[in-house]
């Protein structure tokens, strides 16, 4: 295929392609919001002396991380609604964009929890015992000495959880959200132009995913001085 052939497909791709990257890129950044401070607190409940906390968090964790994301998407869109309709409200209903976050939600601050937990770990233990031994508060040790050590720490890796999470929103198209790949393949539906529209969408993904790792590549430099 000539590169004016693929140029052309993606004028004609364009509007469908755009549209599902928006809706991508939606989706991924409010997810991962709201998926970065349900990481720190499930962190902090992992660590917490209270057993049942513990508990709750490791639970959480173990199901996320036991599970597909495909069947966690499935279970939110479909099982859950029909539960809820049974027990509570015949009438309820759950988007797919919804649907969609929620699962990228759970998924991502499962992760993002345990990356959390291993970089406040891996903060020398003295700093802490040092802070309580001046008075200064668990809660405040925590969050003023602990939390941006480890935040420096996991940079890094929150950054792979961010592109992990971006890519892993191509499975919701399964549910029928409408973000890149699902708006790609109804193009290829119409066109049969599989190569082209397919090689766009990776091109668009190495493109995004490629900026985060040089905002990542930036960010350790600043945080390193």
């Amino acid at each position: 295929m000539d590169p004016a052939s693929l140029i052309d497909t993606l004028s004609a791709a364009w509007p469908l392609l755009w549209n599902g990257l928006q809706t991508t890129v939606y989706v991924t950044v409010v997810s991962l919001v709201v998926a970065m401070v349900l990481g720190v607190f499930t962190c902090l409940m992992n660590l917490s002396r209270i057993k049942v906390l513990r508990g709750v968090a490791k639970f959480y964790i173990w199901i996320i991380r036991g599970t597909p994301m495909l069947v966690q998407a499935f279970y939110l869109y479909f099982a859950v609604p029909q539960l809820i309709q049974v027990l509570f409200f015949p009438d309820f209903r759950i988007d797919v964009i919804t649907a969609s976050i929620v699962t990228l939600i759970l998924n991502a601050g499962a992760y993002i929890s345990e990356i959390f937990r291993g970089a406040v770990q891996s903060v020398d233990k003295g700093q802490m015992e040092a802070s309580r031994s001046l008075g200064v508060g668990h809660a405040t040790t925590m969050r003023k000495i602990i939390l941006p050590q480890a935040v420096r720490i996991c940079l890094p890796s929150l950054v792979n959880q961010c592109i992990i999470t971006l890519k892993d929103s191509t499975i919701m198209y399964a549910i029928g959200l409408p973000e890149i790949m699902n708006q790609a393949r109804v193009y290829v539906g119409r066109t049969m132009d599989t190569f082209a529209t397919y090689t766009w969408v990776a091109v668009i993904f190495l493109v995004i995913t490629s900026v985060l790792m040089v905002v990542s590549s930036q960010l350790e430099k600043r945080m390193r001085k």
